[in-house]
Order: structure tokens, then sequence, then C-alpha cells
């Protein structure tokens, strides 16, 4: 089945009507391309909440790859990455090829750190090209609008492409044009200096009637792989106004954690990861990580098809871990029952299931009958003080729940 179409069956739910139907359709159609280069939920996070042993079984959504390959550090049996979008594997395929075919831990820093290297097409065709899946080779062959094939993106700042990088140069013009600046923020040598700096360039633009009408259009968030059933979450907790509320999260972001240790924030300051500071990199291109990496590579399995249809093929009770990012924000009960049905069936004893959402509340309780969640354990309070160490800093809740 095509990206499209699986994305189509994804959004497409019992919502999907009246104003709801449109929005739906068009956020299907533009979700089926790259949207995220680099995932934005915390590896480390992640790893925190699920406490791996060796040898466990994960099933995770691919997105852009980074937390997929970031759990072989673990020492998994296998590591399963699940997604609707193509291009999103694609990404994952070539950062797999990488580590496990390029020279050495620089080569693959220079390659996927960096990103910018012209030496980087010399590296694709000698190392690369050969390696990748038959999807992958034809997503990254294939040309974009510049008349360059996609593999010219790891020679021109390869994480400023895709929806979400796009969409942070725009925020960057945006902020700008308000009379701010977001890569001020790199300039701060302390977390004191960050509270100051985002107080000073950053906080004012998101109280200007500009932003505050942009902030009620669910279409300016499409390019950050947010769909109307999001949009919806976020109003619930808004009680001050969506640009109060998206103030809030850029401040957790900005000021709670230290930039040199926070891939996100580089990105999102910087659009570009810092290679001179190991701290700063994502978990999966650090030098601690890369031989367990290369030695587990081959652990990781990805898989073009719904996490629902995907747990399906799964024996009982063979699953330790699922990741599910954001997605069942986009689900209707009935998706929800199906996916959890799976989740029930094959998640072995003492499996755990972390996920994020984009209010503060999980949507299982409501949705779920309450058979599905008998024989699962969620702590409110630990689920705080996880949303409070995920340095992606994006979301309203992190959740966790373990099979008792």
């Amino acid at each position: 089945m095509s990206s499209k179409a699986l994305i189509a069956s994804a959004v497409f739910n019992s919502t999907t009507q009246g104003r709801k139907g449109i929005a739906d359709k068009l956020f299907a159609h533009w979700f089926s391309r790259l949207v995220h280069a680099q995932i934005w939920e915390d590896p480390q996070a992640d790893l925190h909440a699920l406490q791996l042993r060796p040898g466990a079984n994960i099933v995770t959504i691919s997105s852009g790859g980074c937390n997929a390959l970031a759990y072989l550090s673990a020492e998994p049996a296998a590591v399963h990455a699940v997604d609707l979008n193509a291009a999103h594997l694609a990404m994952l395929n070539i950062k797999q090829t990488a580590i496990k075919h390029l020279p050495d831990y620089d080569a693959v820093l220079a390659y996927l750190g960096d990103a910018n290297h012209a030496d980087n097409l010399k590296r694709y065709k000698r190392h690369i090209r050969q390696h990748l899946s038959e999807d992958a080779s034809s997503f990254w062959e294939s040309r974009t609008i510049t008349g360059k094939p996609r593999y010219h993106y790891f020679t021109n700042q390869a994480y400023q492409h895709g929806l979400l990088g796009r969409f942070i140069s725009f925020a960057h013009g945006f902020v700008r044009l308000m009379g701010g600046d977001m890569s001020k923020m790199l300039e701060a040598r302390s977390v004191q200096e960050q509270r100051d700096i985002f107080d000073h360039y950053i906080a004012p633009v998101f109280d200007t009637g500009l932003f505050k009408l942009l902030a009620q259009q669910p279409l300016a968030l499409y390019s950050i792989g947010v769909p109307l059933s999001q949009f919806a979450a976020l109003k619930k907790d808004a009680d001050e106004g969506l640009h109060v509320l998206f103030k809030e999260r850029m401040r957790h972001l900005s000021c709670d954690f230290p930039l040199d240790q926070n891939c996100f924030a580089q990105q999102a300051f910087g659009r570009r990861y810092d290679i001179r500071r190991q701290a700063a990199l994502p978990m999966y291109l650090q030098q601690a990580h890369f031989f367990s990496l290369r030695r587990n590579i081959d652990r990781l399995h990805a898989h073009h098809l719904t996490m629902t249809d995907f747990l399906r093929t799964q024996p009982r009770a063979s699953m330790n871990a699922y990741v599910f990012l954001d997605a069942q924000d986009w689900m209707d009960q009935s998706q929800l029952t199906s996916l959890w049905e799976e989740v029930n069936r094959t998640a072995a004893p003492g499996a755990r299931v972390v996920f994020r959402t984009a209010g503060q509340s999980s949507p299982l309780e409501p949705a779920l009958p309450s058979t599905l969640l008998s024989t699962w354990h969620t702590d409110t309070e630990h689920n705080r003080a996880l949303h409070a160490i995920d340095r992606s800093a994006i979301y309203g809740g992190m959740h966790l729940y373990q099979k008792t």
C-alpha cells in the first residue's frame, strides 16, 4: 500500500466529516512527504521510562529514525521501526546504512551530524548507495524541484529539509520580522542567560497580534505534523489562549535544559547540530554509543504499515516495549481499541508502553473499554516527572503504562 493510502487509513476515521473531513484530507496529502528529518521525542526520556533489559523486543514508530537507532544502545534483541510514511523509512534507512558502512565514527559524524559536507557525496557513492533498500534508493535517487537528487541533502544542511526543517526556517524569519531573534539563544553560556535571552528576544513575539492570529489557524501546524485532532487537544489545554500555551512550551525548550546538552534546542535555534559538543548531539550520534549501535545495527527492522497491522503479525506475549510517539492522538475510539487489543495480545509480562500527547491528558481511559486497561498501571505523578525531563519539550504530556 502507498504512503498516501496508509496515512489516509490512519487519519480518516469516524470523525472525518464536515470541515474536519476537508482538513483531514489536506493533512493526509501534506504528511505523505518527508516531514521529520530528525525526530522530536527524547530517547533519553524513553529509555529512562522503559528500563529496558538486554534482549528486549521493542516496537516504535520510526519518524526520522533517531530514536529507533538510539534504542540499539540498550542491547535489544530487535527494534521494529514502523511508519506509514515511506519518506521517514527512507531517512531511517540512510542513517542505518551510514552507521553500518561508513569507515569510522568521524565519517558518520560528518555525514549524519554535520550533514553539510561536499565530501558527503563521495561517502554516499562509495559506501552508502549500493547498500540502501530498494524503496530508500528510489527516494534518495529521485530529484527535487531543484533538479538535484535528494542525496544532496547531506551536502546542504540535511535537517533543514523536510516540512519541519522548512517550518523552523520560516519560524526564524517570522521572529526576526516581529523584532526578535531565535539564533540569539545560542549565545547563552548558562541557563540563566538562556532565560534572559528568551525573555528579551523570543517571548514578546508570542504576544503580538499577528502571532495570536496565526496560533488559531490549524493549517499553520501541519508542517510539524499536527493534525486537526491534536489541534483540538491543544485548544482544550489553552486556558489563557494558544499563544500563551505555545510560549510556555517554547520556554520549556529554551530555559529548562542547558543548550549544550539538548540536541532539540540546537536544531530549533541553530538549525543544525553542534558537532563540537558530544552532549549536544542526539544519542545515536554520540561516540559513546557508536560501537554498540554498529554492533547491533542489523537488529533494527523497518516496516511500512500501520502499527496495529504490524502487531497482528507478532506472536502472543512477544513484545517488551512499545513507543507510540503521538500517534494515538490521531485515532478515534475504534482505532485505539483495535491497537490496544493487539498490545494486550502481544505484550510480555512487565511490558511497558510510552507515548506523548499534544494535550496533558492521556486519550486512553476516556476511549477504551476498561477491560483493555485492566492489566495496565499508570502513575500520573510519574508521568509528569517524565514529561519534565523530555528535552524536546513540545508536547503536553508523556505517559508510561506498565503491564502488571
